[in-house]
Formats: structure tokens, C-alpha cells, sequence
């Protein structure tokens, strides 16, 4: 408030001290005498004035068209001015327009358009680091491949976009499936940022495929350094590598170090199945059986499988049936009433005819979780407590029409495998086989997974195998063999399943 009534007063004050100026001049006498090219002129003090103010205004008006001049003058030369900058900005107005049409284009999927739209922007913007990214993308949406590789490799040769390019050039033979490149190029791309995850990923799963396990090891080791992984899930999948890493050494004097290599693996990860079972051999290999066993209760603790059974067994090979069923009395007691472990036991019974025992151990998984290696061991029960031929050939008639069981799964596609990889073989993914039960069932036998006995010691009759070893590759419904006429027949039949070359396991 006080200051509004302050400017009141001074414009007040403004207008009358205008008013006095001008009164005072209508009153004065004499004037301004301006003489040109012998005319005199003669003003009085109100035109000295307005001559004064029209005199100022003319300079000014001078000035500001030979500033024009210049400007122009520098426009045609070529120099940076206020009308270039003019013609400037209205060039990147224009070149932002397209770049941000080309965008929506490529965003709604129209790819040709957004390449004109991004060779539009590139003749007003000259922001090739902006419009080649356009342009690849737009490219490969389109499908022109020679295109978007043209445009990648001179974004290579920009410091600004080279990170772009290699990336780009990288997903393009990973498409056309040139993983060597692809390889090559994920490196380089991993050198210039080792932060970035994508090319962490790609690299390490491109590097798993190639079976260098020591260079995905470092880059494991750098997605753990840069916070791109867990510490638990680091420690897992290092295991994984180190496993296979151990498994990749066939030359025998160097047998040690991948004893070694599985040892540290299985310390890592205890419940990665196949790293405990290497782990003991290299253990049993070393006389050091105390620790083979601790290693394998520890496994079997996490989770019961075929392959760490068998591995118990190695320990002593030359035992008795009778023996080994009080040896595996330490396994089977951890986890007595796990699936496996009742199977185990039921085919260590077998295997010391003790028949009754091996049927007690199955319990009700006849009835409620039936597979082909419960019913297969199932008929051999029969058969050894002297049930006719007729029930033993309905147990192995089940049996080939059985689910498999717990078989080695992708997590990512489902897809069965044989035995245990890093690597599924159908979607590429690394460590994402787990030993459970598929959705289906599935014609691949499992590694480990055999239908009867797995620890029974001896081959003693090859001549009465055809039984059981039929179900694995049926051509007809099974008969029942004669020379099998007795539980030891029987038994013999069972010890001499012979399962397919790639999922053999070591007795």
C-alpha cells in the first residue's frame, strides 16, 4: 500500500515538473539559430526541443539499420548472427519434429516410416549420434539386416555411440546365429561397460556355450563386483562353473586339479548334485572316505538323488549285499520317508533278496506315486517271493506305460534332459536344470534313474535280461522270460537293465 501511494507521488511529481518545463519554455524568448549551406534557421525553445528528441530518434534509427547491414553482410559470409541463428533454430525445430514423429513411428511399429522420419531429422539436426540410432532400429524393424549393420558400424567409429554400436551389432549375429562373433563383439562390448547387466548376461551365457569357464568365472566375478548379482546366487552359480570347469579336464594328470576344482565346487554349493558326486570320487581317488561320506550325507540332506546313492556305493565295491545294506543305513536315515530314500532302500533289499524288506520299503507308493522304476521293482518283488507269471508280467506291463519320475528339467522350457548341464540345450539358459518330476510324461530316461537296482555289485546273467530292459525301448508288450523261473532269475533280470548309452552311470 505504501509503495502504490509512492508511485502516485512520483508520477505526480513527473507530470508536474513536465508541465513547469514546458511552461517555462512557452514563456522564454530567443531559441536555437542552425545555419546550413547559407540558410539560417531560426527555432524557438519548443522546437529546439522536438528538434532535439527528433534528432536522437534518427541516430538511433541510423545505427540500427547499419547494424542490419553488418549482420546481413556476416549472414552471406557465412559468420554466426542473430538472423542465422534465427534460420538455426528454425532448422531444429523442424529436425526435432521428425526426430520425434520417427520415434513414435518406430513405437507403433511402423518401421519404414520411421527411417524417413530419422533421414528427415538428419538433414535438418546433423545429429548423427540421434538419427543413426533411429535409423538401425527403424531398419531392423523392417527387416533390412545390411541396413542396420551399415549404420551400427559407423555408430563404432563414433566415441559417443561406439558402446551403441557394438551392442547393436552383437544382438544381430546372436540373431543370425554367429554366436563367435557375437562372442567377440560381447567382450569388447563388456570392456567399454562392464556395468551394463544385458551385456553381462549375454556374455556370460555366450562364454558357458563356448565352454570357457574361465572367462565366464571373471565375469561372474565382475557382475558380483558391480552389484549385479546376489552373493548366494554368485556362490551357486560359480559352483555350477567350477563343476563344469572340473568335468572339461580329460587328461589324467591333471586329474587332481578337477578333483580339486569339484571339492571347492561342492563346498560352495552342497546341494549341486553332481559336484557332490565328483567331489567323492576325487575324495574316494584320494583314500579320503570320511569326507566322501560327509559330503554325500550333506547332499542327500538337501536333496536325495540316484547319482549320490551310486556314489555311496563306490566308496566300498566290494562288499556284499548284506554289507551295503548296513553301510546305507547312515544315507537312509536321513530323510527315511523321501521317495528316493524308500526306493533306495527297496533296492538294496532286492539286492540281498530279502523281498518282504524291499516290499515294506515301497509302502504306498505303489498305490499313490507309481513310476516305472516303482513298478518295475515292484515286478521283481514279485517274482522273487514266487508270484506267478502272470502278475509279474501285469507289473511290467504297468511299468511301460509309467511316468518316468523325477527327471533332469529346464526350469525356463521344460525340456528333459538325459543328465545334468549347465546349459539346457533347447532355450540356452544356464543352471536351470532342477531333478524334478516333468509335467508329462516323456520317453527320456534319466541319468541315474534306472529302473531297478542301482547298487546290486556283479552282472551274473546277461542271458534273462529282456524283461525289463524292453520297457526302455518297447517294441511289443513284454513277455515273460522262462529261463526266469526263480527269484533268483529274477533278481538277475533286474541287475542286467541295460539303459540307453547317454544316461549310463557309473556302477
Amino acid at each position: 500500500m505504501l509503495w502504490s501511494l509512492l508511485k502516485i507521488i512520483i508520477f505526480v511529481a513527473i507530470v508536474a515538473a513536465l508541465t513547469l518545463g514546458a511552461g517555462y519554455l512557452m514563456e522564454s524568448s530567443g531559441g536555437v539559430q542552425v545555419t546550413v549551406a547559407g540558410t539560417e534557421f531560426t527555432l524557438g525553445p519548443l522546437q529546439s526541443v522536438i528538434a532535439a528528441v527528433v534528432l536522437v530518434v534518427a541516430v538511433l534509427v541510423a545505427f540500427k539499420l547499419f547494424g542490419l547491414l553488418i549482420a546481413i553482410l556476416h549472414f552471406i559470409n557465412g559468420d554466426e548472427t542473430a538472423l542465422s541463428r534465427y534460420f538455426d533454430r528454425n532448422r531444429e525445430r523442424k529436425g526435432f519434429q521428425a526426430l520425434s514423429e520417427g520415434m513414435m513411428a518406430l513405437a507403433s511399429g511402423e518401421g519404414r516410416l520411421a527411417m524417413a522420419k530419422a533421414a528427415k531429422a538428419e538433414k535438418y539436426l546433423h545429429r548423427p549420434e540421434l538419427t543413426q540410432l533411429l535409423t538401425a532400429q527403424a531398419a531392423e524393424m523392417s527387416g533390412d539386416a545390411k541396413k542396420a549393420e551399415e549404420v551400427y558400424k559407423k555408430l563404432v567409429q563414433n566415441d559417443q555411440t561406439r558402446f551403441v554400436g557394438v551392442r547393436g551389432l552383437m544382438k544381430q549375429k546372436l540373431n543370425s546365429g554367429d554366436t563367435d562373433t557375437a562372442l567377440k563383439l560381447a567382450e569388447r562390448a563388456f570392456a567399454i561397460k562392464p556395468k551394463h547387466v544385458e551385456v553381462q548376461d549375454t556374455l556370460l551365457r555366450l562364454q558357458a556355450q563356448s565352454e570357457d569357464w574361465g572367462g565366464a568365472r571373471k565375469t561372474l566375478s565382475s557382475k558380483l563386483k558391480h552389484g549385479a548379482l546376489p552373493r548366494d546366487v554368485y556362490k551357486r552359480r560359480d559352483a555350477v562353473l567350477a563343476l563344469s570347469e572340473a568335468r572339461a579336464i580329460t587328461d589324467e594328470a591333471e586329474s587332481a586339479a578337477a578333483a580339486e576344482s569339484a571339492i571347492k565346487a561342492n563346498k560352495s554349493s552342497p546341494d549341486l548334485i553332481p559336484a557332490a558326486a565328483m567331489a567323492v570320487r576325487g575324495y574316494v581317488a584320494d583314500g579320503r572316505k570320511r569326507n566322501a561320506i560327509r559330503v554325500l550325507k550333506k547332499a542327500w540332506t538337501a536333496q536325495p538323488h540316484p547319482d549320490l546313492a551310486a556314489a555311496f556305493a563306490e566308496i566300498e565295491p566290494n562288499e556284499t549285499p548284506a554289507e551295503r545294506v548296513k553301510r546305507f543305513a547312515a544315507l537312509t536315515a536321513i530323510k527315511p520317508d523321501h521317495r528316493e530314500t524308500r526306493l533306495l532302500r527297496a533296492e538294496l533289499n532286492l539286492a540281498a533278496e530279502d523281498f518282504p524288506e524291499a516290499r515294506r520299503a515301497l509302502g504306498d507308493l505303489v498305490e499313490h506315486d507309481p513310476d516305472a522304476r516303482v513298478l518295475a521293482i515292484m515286478a521283481a518283488v514279485e517274482k522273487g517271493e514266487g508270484g506267478s507269471d502272470d502278475v509279474v508280467r501285469g507289473w511290467l506291463a504297468r511299468a511301460l506305460t509309467a511316468p518316468r519320475g523325477p527327471q533332469w528339467v529346464c526350469d525356463n522350457c521344460k525340456t528333459i534332459h538325459a543328465e545334468w548341464a549347465p546349459i539346457c540345450t533347447n532355450c540356452a539358459a544356464f543352471d536351470t536344470l532342477s531333478w524334478t518330476t516333468p509335467p508329462q510324461s516323456e520317453v527320456v530316461l534319466p541319468a541315474g534313474a534306472e529302473m531297478l537296482p542301482l547298487i546290486v555289485g556283479a552282472i551274473e546273467d546277461k542271458s534273462a535280461s529282456t524283461e525289463v530292459a524292453e520297457i526302455i525301448e518297447p517294441e511289443a508288450p513284454p513277455p515273460v522270460s522262462e529261463a526266469a523261473s526263480t527269484p533268483e532269475d529274477t533278481i538277475a533280470d533286474a541287475e542286467t537293465v541295460e539303459p540307453e548309452p547317454e544316461v549310463e552311470r557309473a556302477k
